[in-house]
């Protein structure tokens, strides 16, 4: 039964939670809302298929098929373009659209990107504002954020500047750029901000299992929570968090295969190999068997040596339940 009621919103993995994987996700989830994998904005408007390829789903409404909402998320540092992004992502079907001021990748910082604009509150304000202003006003303009840059002391200029602009929520990456992945989260930065900020704030960071969300929600005061890593680490993570059973190995197991099956049959074929070894890096956190099997299949290089050994395995379980 599930018996939380909170708003859970799958976080943009910049090459991990592609469509296919959120399809995967929301389809075995009770996701309220997905966010895509960042489209980069530098000095053009960028044409449609751009938008298409990155986000499938604006063919079916901003829906993946399970029916749940797609928001397009933007990244860029020059406001009159971001704005202009913004309106074709709506325009093109997006649930609303996001900007990513929390990427910590060093070539997006070098090139005035993501996580490094958090020195800089006045231009993330522009920013914010100008997709505000060109968005039609029932679309949701939003923002995800980290704490800050080299350490902390903007949080709060940086969340205000957000609100200022006009942006409908915020999301925050409990931790700096510098902090990395490392944990802890320092979720209590997030309860500065809910209890100054009108707005929603959504809490993020170091939530892999029912009782982080738990304690998330206890201490930051919020009701929606975005979770990235832990999504991939226990696949039903946000139906385990509203109160369904978290998967063992074997159903994990069986949904890797499914996964792998749409993967090497789209135009991603060539990347497959490296997803699913990417996926067993936080499959192993949760799974002692996933690091087991993936220590067999590491040495394979092709696809189909891959998903065989994965085929193998299931075989060697106990049988399934269908």
């Amino acid at each position: 039964m599930r018996d939380i009621s909170l708003r859970i919103i799958l976080a943009p993995m910049e090459g991990v939670l592609d469509h296919l994987m959120r399809e995967l996700l929301s389809s075995i989830n009770p996701y309220d809302l997905l966010v895509t994998e960042f489209v980069r904005v530098v000095d053009q408007l960028l044409p449609e298929k751009v938008y298409y390829r990155l986000c499938p789903e604006l063919k079916n409404n901003g829906l993946t098929k399970s029916g749940t909402p797609v928001r397009v998320q933007i990244l860029g540092q020059e406001p009159g373009w971001m704005a202009e992004n913004a309106l074709r992502a709506v325009t093109l079907g997006s649930r609303g659209v996001d900007a990513n001021f929390g990427c910590p990748a060093k070539m997006v910082n070098r090139s005035k990107g993501g996580a490094v604009l958090l020195q800089y509150p006045e231009l993330i304000h522009d920013i914010v504002k100008a997709m505000r202003q060109a968005v039609p006003s029932e679309q949701p303009v939003t923002a995800k954020i980290r704490l800050g840059y080299e350490d902390k002391s903007l949080f709060m200029e940086n969340a205000l500047a957000v609100y200022e602009a006009g942006a409908t929520e915020l999301a925050i990456h409990a931790r700096s750029k510098v902090d990395g992945y490392k944990p802890p989260a320092y979720w209590e930065y997030i309860t500065e901000v809910r209890e100054r900020l009108p707005i929603p704030v959504i809490a993020n960071g170091e939530i892999w299992n029912r009782d982080d969300a738990l304690r998330c929600m206890e201490v930051t005061g919020c009701d929606s929570i975005m979770i990235g890593r832990g999504a991939l680490s226990m696949p039903n993570l946000a139906a385990s968090i509203k109160g369904d059973t978290p998967y063992d190995w074997a159903t994990t197991l069986r949904l890797m295969i499914h996964y792998s099956e749409l993967e090497t049959s789209g135009l991603k074929a060539t990347y497959y190999p490296a997803r699913i070894k990417q996926w067993f890096s936080y499959l192993s956190r949760e799974y002692p068997e996933a690091d087991d099997l993936f220590r067999e299949i590491r040495i394979h290089k092709t696809t189909e040596d891959i998903l065989n050994g994965l085929k193998l395995a299931a075989t060697k379980l106990a049988p399934m339940k269908s």
